[in-house]
């Protein structure tokens, strides 16, 4: 009897091997990933595949099957056999034409613990800060942009160090990658008191071969009628001028106040050689921006009246709309502004000086006073990247003045406007680095409420950060900067598609410091472009959105990837330094 059942079973295991055997299972390749239709294929169980051709991709190499959309499994169709039903997934990475390397000669900051001696270290190129003056390190605030011959002109308000009362320094440039500073003044407020004891935001104009500067003047209004007051120097040449005592523009009467009043732009009309002059001002706590002609010779003044008129409902309760700017870009003209303690705005019209559709935000609340500059080829926008009082503050980014930033403004076929990094600086950026990612030049990073992260990116003193990402959920995700080597100061650069925002986030993302629209689909590829240089970054969502930071403390430390409540894939990921 016991041989009977033995025989029995082992007939049955028999049987049983030979049907899994000869099992067929099916093979499908994904047509998304692929990029094309692959024909699927029925296999024999523990068989190979007929490999099927290689995909190929306009701009991208293939870099293999994965098992999973995640790419995190590999399958080999010439080593590894079927064992099952299985969908196959073609892995991408972008075509840059470069390899990787481990080039060394990287500046050392293992010694340097605190974000403060870390930002004493930082040597700034592209990211313009003014030199020491002695132990008093000063800051950039108002950008006032000129360009003539190949050279742009940066006229910016300097804090600290020898200027006095925000007097007008100059740093030229004609890449904007390196510049080059002016020592002295170009416009020094007036040191013995009077209407422009301080120098206020302006700019400057070139009129039958003299350079005007339009500036304000603040000057004390306990004492004085007006608090500021549209003021004017000349000059032979962009690096000098002298006050032109007696002109001044003053408030108009019917704006009822006398202390808001200030930020004039100047612009050459090409058909009639006169100067048109924007100001801001305020009007019964409501903001305005004004509008001015004025001679040539500057002898007439005509006040035209209000061009643009803040409203609260929509837009915030601002009372003044500081650093207004206006240009025309295709056929649209556009007019910018920064509202205090929020970010750059803008808003169209389709003929010059309005009326203007409601603005929107054009980058978050640290690119602040930006003015665009034209060079008959690109426009940008100049501004200054806010900083903090303390670089070791983990709950505000929130100090006057800072760094010089520059960004390219482009125009969508629909006339909105976006901002992308400027050519000369992202090609100053040639070295790529090998990278600590598991996958290479690709990562998964799925989690659930608590925060998932996998390693990617070294921060050095300067790098690009380039890629693309997919993303499956409505949770936040995006890049994650170590500040002390404690998970709950992470600093953090989110895109957080269930809110439609680009964050600035401290504190493991308890503590948002700037934000701006970055409407994103799930499924939708998108392609991500990241600069640092010292503790200022911007981060840029290609089309999307732009979001200028100020990351102190977390040089030499690793860039890690992270996400929440979601399942993002990132895919040929760089990095690059420079020579």
């Amino acid at each position: 009897m016991k041989r009977f059942l033995c025989a029995a079973l082992c007939a049955i295991l028999t049987l049983s091997l030979a049907a899994c055997s000869n099992a067929e299972y099916a093979v499908s390749f994904d047509a998304a990933s692929a990029g094309t239709a692959i024909e699927s294929q029925t296999v024999r169980s523990g068989k190979k595949l007929t490999a099927p051709a290689e995909p190929a991709k306009e701009g991208y190499n293939f870099i293999g099957w994965f098992k999973d959309a995640g790419l995190t499994e590999s399958f080999d169709p010439a080593k590894d056999k079927v064992q099952g039903d299985m969908t196959l997934y073609a892995g991408w990475d972008r075509d840059t034409q470069d390899a990787p390397s481990n080039p060394g000669g990287d500046k050392d900051f293992s010694s340097l613990r605190t974000a403060g001696s870390q930002e004493e270290a930082y040597a700034y190129s592209a990211f313009f800060k003014p030199a020491l003056d002695g132990t008093s390190q000063p800051f950039v605030g108002d950008t006032m942009p000129y360009y003539e011959d190949g050279t742009y002109y940066i006229y910016y308000l300097k804090e600290a160090g020898d200027s006095y009362n925000h007097s007008a320094y100059l740093a030229t440039t004609t890449d904007f990658v390196t510049y080059t500073e002016v020592d002295d003044a170009v416009l020094e407020a007036n040191q013995d008191g009077g209407q422009d004891s301080w120098i206020g935001t302006g700019s400057v104009v070139k009129v039958d071969g003299r350079y005007i500067f339009f500036y304000t003047g603040h000057g004390n209004g306990a004492v004085l009628e007006y608090a500021e007051k549209i003021m004017v120097a000349v000059g032979d040449t962009p690096y000098s001028f002298e006050k032109l005592e007696g002109w001044e523009i003053t408030p108009p009467a019917d704006l009822g106040q006398k202390q808001d009043f200030r930020d004039p732009q100047g612009y050459v009309d090409p058909d009639t050689g006169n100067i048109i002059l924007t100001v801001t001002a305020s009007q019964g706590g409501v903001a305005k921006i004004l509008k001015y002609t004025l001679s040539p010779d500057l002898e007439n003044v005509h006040y035209d009246g209000v061009i643009f008129t803040n409203d609260e409902s929509k837009n915030g309760d601002f009372w003044n709309l500081e650093c207004s700017d206006t240009f025309k870009m295709g056929d649209k003209y556009y007019i910018t502004y920064s509202a205090q303690d929020d970010t750059l705005w803008y808003a169209s019209s389709d003929t010059p000086y309005g009326p203007y559709g409601d603005p929107v935000r054009l980058d978050g609340k640290l690119f602040y006073a930006a003015k665009h500059v034209e060079d008959g080829d690109k426009c940008y926008m100049v501004g200054w990247a806010r900083r903090s009082e303390s670089p070791s503050s983990t709950t505000d980014v929130a100090a006057w003045a800072g760094n010089v930033a520059v960004q390219e403004v482009l125009q969508n076929p629909d006339g909105t406007l976006y901002l992308d990094p400027v050519d000369t600086v992202e090609d100053s950026f040639t070295v790529r680095r090998e990278l600590p990612c598991e996958g290479g030049t690709h990562a998964y990073v799925t989690a659930g409420a608590a925060y998932g992260y996998t390693d990617a990116f070294t921060a050095y003193e300067s790098f690009k950060l380039t890629g693309e990402f997919t993303f499956e959920g409505t949770g936040s995700f995006g890049l994650c900067f170590d500040y002390n080597g404690r998970a709950e100061k992470y600093k953090f650069v989110t895109i957080s598609p269930s809110d439609g925002l680009l964050k600035l986030q401290f504190n493991q993302g308890s503590t948002t410091i700037t934000e701006t629209a970055a409407p994103l689909e799930a499924g939708k590829t998108y392609t991500f472009t990241y600069i640092q240089e010292g503790s200022v970054g911007i981060f840029y969502i290609d089309g999307v959105a732009a979001l200028t930071v100020r990351l102190y403390g977390v040089s030499g430390k690793t860039v890690k990837l992270f996400a929440e409540n979601n399942s993002v894939l990132f895919t040929s990921l760089r990095e690059y330094t420079r020579p």
